[in-house]
């Protein structure tokens, strides 16, 4: 995707339809965003999300796993893909694999996942049924940096959206993605201008280290405020 050359590379990696990978190409595109998405890669060939890619003139790659156990192997790859595109920022935008620690340690600092849960709580998945089956009142989504505990990085930025009376998993999932789609490309935005970093176990953000995640609900309006 066509950028100011001074622009943050970026590798979104991807397993599905890439809605929050469409999200940050529109985001890119309306000049909210400065990124320069280098690679889009998945790890399934028929991922709806390369095809989003390809159609705004990103570069894609499709790394199948061989078998269930080459895990370090096929990270390996990875690392190698991702390197040559020159990403200084990786985005797990529904890449549904576990990766290995080597692999998260050699990005430390560089690699965010969009969750779709409030974390810590509903780690792994099956957020929204889960949710649901709890009987909680609030979900939502939220962006981390990325350790080698499963979803258990220090939290960014969260956005909460109502349980309503009758929800079920697809009514919800909807609602939740409707947030996702804004917070993952306004985390890279942050991040991007040099606003964000993670420091240790914490996050750094605007040269303060956070008590407690950001929430989309508190930002002020200038700020990315929904």
């Amino acid at each position: 995707m066509t950028s100011p050359r001074h622009a943050l590379p970026v590798a979104v990696l991807i397993s599905g339809r890439g809605s929050n990978l469409q999200a940050i190409i529109d985001a890119v595109r309306a000049g909210a965003l400065d990124v320069n998405i280098c690679l889009v890669l998945s790890n399934r060939a028929e991922a709806q999300g390369l095809e989003r890619a390809r159609a705004a003139g990103i570069p894609t790659a499709v790394l199948t796993p061989a078998t269930p156990a080459d895990r370090a192997a096929y990270d390996r790859a990875l690392r190698e893909r991702i390197d040559a595109s020159g990403a200084r920022l990786i985005v797990l935008a529904g890449f549904m694999r576990v990766l290995t620690p080597e692999f998260v340690r050699h990005y430390d600092g560089r690699l965010i996942n969009i969750h779709p849960s409030l974390l810590p709580a509903f780690t792994g998945l099956h957020t929204h049924r889960r949710a649901l089956a709890a009987g909680v009142a609030e979900h939502g989504a939220s962006v981390h940096f990325v350790t080698e505990e499963l979803d258990g990085g220090p939290v960014i930025l969260r956005a909460r959206v109502a349980v309503l009376a009758g929800d079920d998993e697809h009514t919800l999932a909807d609602r939740v993605h409707r947030v996702e789609h804004h917070i993952l490309p306004l985390t890279i935005r942050w991040y991007a201008a040099g606003r964000l970093r993670k420091d240790g176990d914490r996050v750094r953000f605007d040269g303060r280290t956070l008590d407690a995640p950001l929430d989309l609900a508190d930002l002020p309006a200038d700020d990315g405020a929904a």
